[in-house]
């Protein structure tokens, strides 16, 4: 068999278990041809293969590329006043209904160019790719008009021509009611006039909602599935955050593709899910940065075989977090998720989550050679250290990245 590069003296997390393990293979190969996975499995089995390049991976760790399903990476400004406001006591919902929160980072996205978001981007999205991300999601939602939702969907796809990593864009337009704007008048102008016109000139994949009681109802957050559902778009939600919205069974049963944050969600809204293979995107660094203490039902959905993944939610205000390792100590250590659901959030699952299951998220034939290189002595080392960064090599397409 001919192949572009085979990667040898490797041990491969493949997660290509039917029990959700990590589907390790010791003294594993992996071949790839024109960016995609032509071979994988023991070295002892393979057949014979005819590669360009042969690296020599001295024993380490090969995973899929970490996928990243749920950030706002693309903003301005800097929200470091609230994190103090908080440290004093103040609510998230407190400072949301004062003015400050999503609004505070819609005003200073607003005054932001594309040339000053990009410049504000980079940084983040170089310190994620730096610790093994091949593909991330990016929603916009800091423009709440149709013009700098645009500038930050437009971004987002500027950002995958400057580096080699795929990025998923999301339009989250109902983030946040505008200033000056009353909510329902607001999700009319989303529904009518922005979701067709963000679908149009193929901006966006996905459209998703902030689903809450500081935010928009589960009417609002119906209208806005049914016009994304015309349009041809797929559906997210923000969900069950800080209260019961019952947000999470009514994406379900439209279809979603995920519910994330879902601190507060109910059996019912897990049995939805359930029912619809929605993925549950934990977000530890959100929960962790605003110190709350509803965990999310993590024995219900595991009960119930929700997929679950795990994501930065990196974004100004409750989580400017940059790290998918970190996170993943922070799944294991506050939400007892064990090493296997870990790093499966960050690959496997994560994928379902952006409907790229087919192609993205473990070490498969014909999927895209997206690698994760690791200078570690066993997976776990992945989930357990803490400010340590192991990646040795980033693979994207088959090509050192």
């Amino acid at each position: 068999m001919r192949c572009d590069t085979l990667w040898h003296n490797a041990n491969l997390i493949t997660l290509e278990d039917p029990s959700g393990g990590l589907g390790i293979i010791r003294d594993g190969v992996i071949a790839a041809h024109e960016g995609r996975i032509v071979h994988v499995g023991s070295a002892a089995g393979a057949p014979s293969l005819d590669a360009i390049n042969r690296i020599d991976c001295a024993g380490r760790w090969i995973s899929p590329g970490l996928i990243d399903c749920h950030t706002h990476l693309v903003y301005a400004g800097n929200r470091a006043g609230e994190f103090e406001q908080r440290l004093q006591g103040v609510s998230y919902a407190e400072i949301a209904r004062a003015g400050g929160g999503i609004v505070s980072t819609v005003k200073a996205t607003r005054g932001a160019d594309d040339e000053a978001l990009t410049k504000a981007s980079l940084p983040r999205l170089d310190a994620m790719l730096a610790e093994g991300i091949t593909t991330i999601e990016i929603k916009s939602g800091y423009g709440l008009s149709l013009a700098d939702e645009r500038k930050q969907l437009r971004v987002a796809r500027q950002l995958a021509t400057l580096r080699k990593v795929e990025v998923v864009p999301t339009f989250l337009g109902a983030h946040a009611v505008p200033p000056g704007h009353e909510a329902q008048a607001y999700i009319n102008e989303v529904c009518a006039a922005m979701i067709p016109a963000i679908a149009a000139e193929g901006l966006a994949e996905a459209v998703d909602i902030f689903c809450e009681n500081i935010a928009f109802s589960p009417a609002q957050a119906q209208q806005v599935f049914e016009a994304a559902r015309r349009h041809g778009l797929a559906i997210k939600i923000h969900a069950e955050q800080l209260s019961n919205q019952h947000g999470a069974q009514l994406a379900a049963e439209h279809g979603a593709l995920s519910a994330d944050h879902i601190e507060f969600l109910d059996s019912a809204g897990v049995a939805a899910m359930q029912r619809a293979g929605t993925v549950a995107v934990l977000l530890p660094g959100a929960y962790y940065f605003t110190r709350e203490t509803q965990l999310p039902p993590i024995q219900q959905l595991r009960d119930a075989r929700v997929p679950i993944a795990l994501a930065t939610d990196c974004n100004p205000g409750t989580s400017p977090l940059t790290s998918p390792l970190l996170t993943m100590n922070m799944g294991a250590t506050l939400f007892r998720l064990t090493v296997a659901e870990c790093i499966a959030g960050f690959t496997r699952e994560a994928a379902r989550a952006l409907g790229r299951g087919e192609r993205l998220g473990t070490l498969s034939i014909g999927k895209d050679c997206d690698l994760a290189i690791w200078d570690v002595e066993a997976p776990a080392d992945l989930v357990y250290r803490i400010g340590f960064n192991p990646l040795h090599t980033r693979v994207w397409r088959g090509q050192p990245a």
